[in-house]
């Protein structure tokens, strides 16, 4: 039997709880051996629920612990960078959700570090192992679309349109008077990395951002603030394969979660698939020909859930499942890996390109730093 693989999860707050721990407790290969949490209590908690043999409130001594061989970092973002290093450094394969830094260099060179030591990295793009994007990934590779033309990211959430409910993760040091790039980081990068991860790098990009609802709570502040947080985001997209693209990223637009849309158009065909729980389903994928143009549902084969899951299951636990399904079993296989720290990097350089392009009015090049 194939010796388990020993994981080690750095927070046990809300997503922790939702999507990686039941990934990890319900993966055989998986042996959990502890969590780690500044408060105790919510460690302690985790650690009954989902099995965990050992509890840390202290990162380091779980960083040290030789039964851990892979270490998952489901911490405040920016702790990202700082704890993917120090689990890199302890010799450790990581998982860490996005953004793994607010800056594209600094991703490349934790990539870079990790690569160096031949340590296995995934980033947290929970949708790429929607089972619905991974068929269009699939029929985009096999021919069954033909040559690709469009294809468009939409992001239908409007989780923060209530201006009373609290704005989180807002970069420390942040100047509420100037746009700070939010939709665009939380959910941006995740239309950015199924884009990409489909149909190839992207040549160029040019953007608009906005600020539609300009007083909000933010967590951490008594009342209403004025802040100016980039709550919506559209973007057009050049391929270097020649297709174009179209990205529309908001925190505003009604529609509930995830509220990921992707659409590709091609020569033969064209399919949709939207990330979006509705009356109980999680996602729906519709295919369309060049010679039968109205768009049909396709039903894919149970093989493709994790096992203990289907439409039915709620969206973090059935996509994080599927992910740390992926994610065990490229280091206990050796299976080419995906999703990696430089994928990461490579989103974040396209987000920070966005940016870019919004504040000087202008196409942005891309790569921004080829030689990462």
């Amino acid at each position: 039997m194939t010796a388990k693989l020993g994981v080690g999860v750095l927070g046990t707050f809300a997503w922790a709880n939702k999507a990686h721990l039941p990934g990890y407790a319900a993966h055989p290969g998986v042996d959990l051996v502890a969590v780690c949490d500044v408060v105790p209590e919510r460690a302690e908690a985790a650690a009954k629920q989902f099995g965990a043999r050992k509890v840390y409130t202290d990162h380091r001594a779980m960083l040290a612990d030789p039964e851990i061989a892979m270490v998952d970092v489901c911490t405040p973002t920016d702790t990202h960078l700082a704890l993917s290093y120090e689990a890199i450094a302890a010799g450790k394969h990581v998982l860490c959700e996005k953004p793994l830094a607010h800056r594209a260099e600094d991703a490349f060179a934790c990539a870079r570090a990790a690569e160096a030591k031949g340590l296995r990295t995934k980033i947290g793009f929970t949708f790429r192992y929607s089972p619905a994007i991974r068929q269009i990934k699939a029929w985009v590779a096999d021919g069954t679309l033909g040559q690709i033309f469009h294809i468009h990211g939409l992001e239908q959430n409007s989780q923060f349109l209530d201006p009373t409910f609290p704005l989180r993760q807002v970069p420390a040091g942040a100047d509420f008077a100037k746009l700070i790039p939010m939709s665009i980081v939380g959910y941006g990068s995740h239309l950015v990395d199924l884009m990409r991860w489909v149909g190839g790098d992207f040549s160029a990009v040019a953007a608009t951002m906005s600020n539609f609802v300009p007083e909000r709570m933010v967590r951490g502040y008594d009342g209403l603030q004025r802040i100016a947080c980039e709550d919506g985001t559209a973007a057009l997209v050049e391929f270097t394969g020649g297709a174009h693209g179209m990205l529309q990223t908001s925190y505003i637009a009604v529609g509930n979660y995830p509220g990921i849309e992707l659409r590709v158009y091609g020569s033969k065909g064209a399919a949709v698939a939207r990330l979006v729980t509705e009356r109980g389903i999680a996602e729906t994928l519709h295919l369309a020909r060049a010679d039968a143009v109205e768009f049909e549902p396709v039903v894919l084969p149970a093989s493709v859930y994790p096992p203990g899951t289907d439409l039915t299951t709620p969206w973090p636990e059935l996509y994080y499942r599927n992910l740390v399904r992926y994610f065990v079993d490229e280091i206990i296989e050796g299976r080419p890996p995906e999703s990696t720290f430089r994928d990461g990097a490579k989103s974040q350089e396209i987000v920070n390109a966005i940016s870019l392009a919004h504040a000087e009015r202008r196409w942005v090049s891309l790569p921004l730093y080829p030689d990462a």
